[in-house]
């Protein structure tokens, strides 16, 4: 088993708030999720999020014109620069305040960033201007104490227009021109919320947040902006005789004044509200703006308390969508002001809006719902329509061949993932509480679902639908579900009510009642064993209960222990099980003896951080955690354990020592992160985070959660979750594993293409042996080579060089153990390779030698080749039905043709003899 784990995707958020981009092709959206940023591909469906981390969420992102640069600030003012080609953090730069808005100017030579009441322009690094020096600082502008919240920039990047909090518009020039140097207007009564440049013009539009919309006209182009380069005027030559051998001399010196000409445009230099050094040449037309129109777009909106929330618009289409605080947006005709389309997405405030490139399709966000949307304006219909969990994830589920993943969370959904895309494709919300526990059946027909309702759901994975629904005799809060191996028996554990409930599954009705617990029923599971129906039972009694659920269900072992117990999970073998306890201990007993066989002392390898509303040490803290979910690994030879800490542990089940630890996150956005507590922000009245703090503007914002509520919408309140890990499983495959954390849901996969793990590795053995072997062709002596060096680039060069028909001989010739190893090799290439008939037959070959092939290997086969065939029925039934309706074309088109011909019989006639004589006549010649 290796632990090259890295973190590949994440799923279960789509979206928390922040700024949406679109790509320059527009195929793709970049939304921010969190402290990480995820690309949504919109043309391949699929999503991928990238592996860079930020220290808090993300708010700002503006990409560069060339795709190559993404520019990304987090809440607390920290910029990344992240180069999209390696996607990677190339540079950090630290504003220290907070950051209002950030774009790149439309030639790429510049990057505009607004903070508080200032604007900075700095030289954008990158191939447009040939410098690489990041947040290299050009300019600074300065000019009002009111906070700048929006900014645009004109199509020749020479003017940038800023919006101010108070409704003001001021305008700059990156450039010294003769005619223009500060110009602003007010028209506005509240906050700027959109500011756009016609399209090769300087005439701006300005959306505020009360709603109002205002039209201006420049009485200049931009062609008509004088650049100033402040040169001084010509000096005269200096001359000065020198003597030599020719005689004297006249020499030339010209005197460079070093603060003059364009080295001064480089200089960074704070605008003021005083008057330029250079007046300003009224010999040029100055510029200025007129107001040819003022809308009130709250009057579109039945609700007149609602807000304007966001804006964007298109200089190309010149459409205008706004989006407004109760979940409704519009789309407008510009400059006319006429309503396109209205539509309604949720009860909650847009909080992001975003035109692609060609203005076809408009990104949506919503970041009280976790909603993502991407629509086509033109058809009305959705390019992307996703929303995670608005609440924390309690539970997942890998499917029995990995491909798809299982999401319980708090808000009482149900949702199915797809792994190779990373999208949601089927939501469940028939629950009314929050799921408790979701499970996959070994067949792939349904998946579980148990509630804090008190219901057991089935859910249809053909038809997707709610088609059994199982209940208890009284109202129980169901935390914990379970199914045994062949997918006939469904057992759940009551909280309230410490009794089991089995039902069965082809029945639907109730089977049997087990008590025997003297507390909550924490943890249920099945034995894995197929024909067996032993299960066992965990609670906060402190016991461990072996059943036999079906045969007799009275008669049951009790194993006690020293504390309450957690959870439990069993050896895919079914020989042993594993239990966490309240005081850190995890617990290894066998099935067959109740004997214990191994214990984990867990607690110390949680080393949780301190919440601030901890009035205890961090020391002291850290006595009262422990595990609260686990599971074995594919192949039972690892434990993964996690609990309410941001590690995830794997331990050896044989030698019961830590053999990894992975950091799900470091968002210190989050609750739980720090080690330690500020001291800046310790006072005589205690931890000033515990301070409310209210914006008298919007009502009263509260930043502290009301005592002793963890989940729900916390009274409307701004709160900081906890950083906890509520759930965690291996895929089937043993390729993965997933985590439902405080972020969403996280996998981890491995890449064996980075880990250098040799297999019975000789001395002689090397990569020119190989390659001289194969030249030989003895592919059965290469390809063991290659095995045992373990490169899979190598190991891939080898088998495409073997003919098909020696491919039966060259299997037949390895032994067993490289035979395993290759058809692991086999079921990784299924899934990228083009060739498929050609390693299907490698694969049929290997089956029919392998005595028994590990599950794990089966599985891992099998999900791959169900993936290519799911995407070569796709293309099949396109092209049947391509086919199909070229079938049906071509009488529609042969039709008019003939009704032509028999109305014009007679010229047509005329026509073909004459084109025969002519065919006649060449060929004559040609013969002769």
């Amino acid at each position: 088993m290796k632990f090259a784990f890295k973190f590949s995707n994440l799923l279960g958020t789509v979206y928390r708030k922040g700024d949406l981009v679109f790509t320059k092709d527009g195929n793709s959206v970049i939304s921010p999720v969190g402290n990480k940023i995820t690309i949504y591909d919109l043309k391949n469906n699929k999503s991928k999020t990238l592996c860079i981390e930020s220290s808090f969420n993300f708010e700002h992102l503006a990409l560069s014109p060339n795709n190559s640069t993404l520019v990304a600030i987090n809440e607390k003012g920290d910029a990344s620069l992240v180069s999209m080609i390696s996607q990677t953090v190339i540079h950090t730069h630290r504003f220290n305040r907070p950051v209002n808005f950030v774009t790149f100017t439309p030639d790429g030579l510049h990057l505009i960033v607004a903070k508080e009441n200032t604007v900075f322009v700095f030289k954008a690094p990158g191939l447009y201007n040939g410098e690489y020096v990041q947040f290299h600082l050009a300019r600074v502008y300065e000019n009002t104490a009111e906070e700048a919240v929006h900014l645009t920039i004109s199509d020749d990047s020479n003017i940038i227009a800023v919006g101010y909090r108070d409704g003001s518009v001021r305008l700059h020039g990156i450039k010294k021109f003769k005619n223009f140097f500060i110009y602003s207007f007010s028209s506005h009564s509240d906050s700027i919320k959109c500011l756009a440049f016609e399209v090769k013009s300087l005439d701006l539009i300005s959306v505020s947040r009360d709603g109002t919309l205002c039209i201006w006209e420049s009485n200049i182009e931009p062609s008509d902006l004088v650049p100033f380069t402040n040169q001084p005027p010509p000096q005269k030559k200096k001359k000065k005789k020198s003597k030599s051998f020719g005689g004297d001399q006249e020499e030339s010196e010209d005197e460079v004044d070093l603060t003059s000409g364009e080295m001064r445009d480089e200089m960074v230099e704070p605008e003021s509200n005083e008057a330029p050094d250079i007046p300003e040449d009224s010999s040029y037309e100055k510029l200025n703006y007129k107001r040819l129109g003022r809308h009130f777009l709250s009057d579109l909106n039945s609700d007149k308390h609602a807000r304007v929330s966001c804006a964007s618009y298109h200089q190309t289409g010149k459409v205008l969508v706004v989006g407004f605080s109760n979940g409704s947006f519009y789309l407008l005709e510009m400059p006319d002001v006429n309503l396109i389309h209205s539509l309604s997405i949720s009860e909650s405030e847009i909080t992001a809006v975003s035109f692609n490139v060609t203005g076809d399709w408009l990104a949506l966000g919503c970041s009280d719902r976790g909603q993502l949307l991407v629509w086509e304006w033109q058809s009305e219909t959705y390019v992307l329509k996703q929303q995670g969990h608005s609440n924390a994830v309690s539970s997942v589920a890998y499917s029995h061949d990995g491909q798809f993943i299982a999401s319980g969370g708090e808000d009482g959904k149900v949702k199915l993932w797809n792994v190779h895309t990373g999208f949601c494709f089927v939501t469940f919300s028939e629950h009314d509480s929050p799921v408790s526990a979701v499970h996959f059946s070994n067949t792939r027909k349904f998946v579980l679902s148990a509630s804090v309702d008190g219901t057991v759901r089935a859910f249809d994975l053909t038809r997707y639908r709610n088609f059994r629904t199982f209940t208890t005799p009284r109202p129980v809060q169901l935390n914990c579900l379970a199914l045994d191996s062949t997918s006939e028996f469904v057992a759940a554990g009551g909280q309230d009510v410490f009794e089991i409930y089995i039902w069965s599954m082809k029945l639907g009705r109730l089977l049997e009642v087990l008590s025997g617990h003297e507390g909550p029923v924490s943890c249920i599971e099945f034995s894995p064993v197929l024909s067996s129906t032993g299960m066992v039972s965990v609670s906060w009694d402190k016991t461990i209960k072996l059943w036999n659920a079906v045969e007799t269900s009275t008669q049951h072992e009790t194993i006690h222990l020293t504390s309450d117990a957690l959870c439990v999970a069993y050896k895919p073998d079914g020989t042993e099980i594993v239990v966490s306890t309240l005081d850190g201990q995890l617990l290894m007993f066998n099935v067959e003896s109740a004997a214990q066989v191994g214990s984990i002392e867990a607690r110390r390898d949680l080393d949780t951080g301190r919440l601030d509303t901890d009035l205890v040490t961090r020391e002291q803290t850290l006595k009262a955690k422990a595990v609260s979910t686990l599971c074995y690994s594919a192949d039972g030879s690892c434990i993964l354990a996690a609990g309410q800490s941001k590690h995830i542990c794997i331990y050896s089940s044989r030698e019961g020592i830590l053999l990894k630890k992975f950091t799900v996150t470091q968002n210190k956005s989050l609750d739980g992160i720090n080690d330690f507590i500020n001291r800046r922000k310790m006072t005589e009245f205690g931890n000033i985070a515990l301070v409310e703090t209210r914006e008298s503007r919007e009502g009263g914002n509260v930043h502290l959660k009301l005592p002793g509520v963890r989940s729900g919408d916390m009274a409307a309140r701004v709160l900081k979750p906890e950083v906890r890990v509520l759930c965690v499983k291996f895929s089937p495959t043993g390729q993965a594993w997933v985590a439902a954390t405080s972020e969403g849901v996280h996998i981890y996969s491995l890449d064996p293409g980075h880990v250098f793990d040799p297999f019975l590795l000789d001395i002689s053995i090397t990569p020119q042996s190989v390659k001289e072997a194969l030249a030989e062709q003895d592919y059965a002596k290469a390809l063991m080579m290659s095995l045992k060096l373990n490169e899979q680039g190598l190991i891939i060069h080898v088998l495409e060089s073997v003919r098909t028909r020696d491919i039966a001989l060259t299997v037949r010739s390895l032994a067993e153990v490289y035979q395993e190893k290759l058809l692991k090799v086999i079921a990784a290439m299924l899934e990228v390779s083009k060739h498929i008939e050609f390693y299907v037959t490698w694969a049929v070959e290997l089956l029919s030698q392998l005595r028994s092939p590990s599950q794990t290997t089966l599985v891992h086969l099998q999900r791959n080749l169900n993936k290519k065939y799911g995407d070569l029925a796709k293309i099949c039934d396109f092209n049947i039905y391509t086919l199909q309706l070229i079938s049906r074309l071509g009488p529609l088109r042969i039709k008019p043709k003939v009704e032509k011909m028999e109305t014009n019989s007679s010229d047509e006639e005329q026509d073909s003899e004459d084109e025969e004589d002519a065919e006649i006549r060449v060929l004559e010649e040609q013969e002769v």
